[in-house]
């Protein structure tokens, strides 16, 4: 069988393009629709615009369910989502003063990521090498969603790797709040003040002329990370419903 959206030959038995994800009997659906007002397929595809379908190809990605879905993987995904969702409320109704997000076991995972950014982005000058740790930390988790999404076609996954991204952005947040201050405790067991040009965030914004406005920028750094932590936890908990009514009950594979 042909795919009629992509064009990639697969097995006669799917239900959806392995490539596309486009589910055959919609699509045909749809066909039939079009051919009943004169349109037809050729109608349908000249009527689409490029944007509509990225669009349809976001949300296909975004939303895609596999036709039967396996309660054991189902029951773990379940028990991930609840445990974020749990510790998510801990994180959204903490103060970002108290630093509760700094000391987390999450800072832990953050922390070589971050060091690893400064390596990384030193080859392109001193203000990147500085910036690059940060950019580190917040890279390697939009890669990870991005890799579920699509290398894997896992959006559950994607949107752990979306919750990972917000927790970042809130990770950074004391980082930057300290700039002017230099209070904060940082790797080595030193200050800012004790240890001259070795607060990141006081370097970058000094650079930028920006030091003035520190607390502003932690603050929406913070907002930022718990906005995305929501969308995170409504995109994660939506597949999941999805997952839910396509579960395997009859116990065979």
């Amino acid at each position: 069988m042909i795919c009629p959206k992509c064009h990639v030959e697969q097995a006669d038995e799917n239900l959806e393009c392995v490539r596309c994800g486009v589910i055959f009997a919609k699509l045909r659906a749809a066909m039939e629709r079009g051919a009943a007002t004169g349109a037809g397929a050729t109608g349908l595809r000249a009527a689409s615009t490029p944007r509509s379908e990225v669009w349809e190809w976001v949300k296909e990605m975004a939303l895609h369910v596999e036709p039967d879905v396996n309660p054991f993987y189902f029951a773990g995904r379940a028990l991930v989502f609840a445990g974020l969702a749990v510790w998510s409320w801990k994180f959204i109704l903490t103060p970002m003063e108290t630093n509760y997000v700094g000391e987390s076991f999450m800072h832990n995972i953050n922390l070589p990521f971050h060091e690893a950014g400064h390596l990384i982005f030193a080859v392109f000058g001193r203000f990147l090498q500085v910036l690059g740790g940060t950019l580190g930390q917040l890279l390697m988790p939009l890669i990870c969603a991005g890799t579920f999404l699509l290398k894997n076609r896992d959006p559950f996954g994607a949107s752990v790797g979306l919750w990972w991204t917000a927790e970042s952005f809130m990770d950074i947040a004391p980082y930057i709040n300290d700039a002017r201050a230099l209070d904060l405790v940082l790797l080595g067991g030193v200050t800012g003040k004790e240890v001259e040009d070795y607060h990141d965030w006081e370097n970058i914004l000094r650079t930028l002329g920006w030091l003035q406005y520190d607390h502003a920028i932690a603050r929406a750094s913070y907002n930022l990370g718990i906005l995305l932590m929501i969308l995170a936890l409504i995109w994660g908990g939506t597949h999941l419903y999805r997952q839910w009514q396509r579960l395997n009950r009859s116990g065979h594979p």
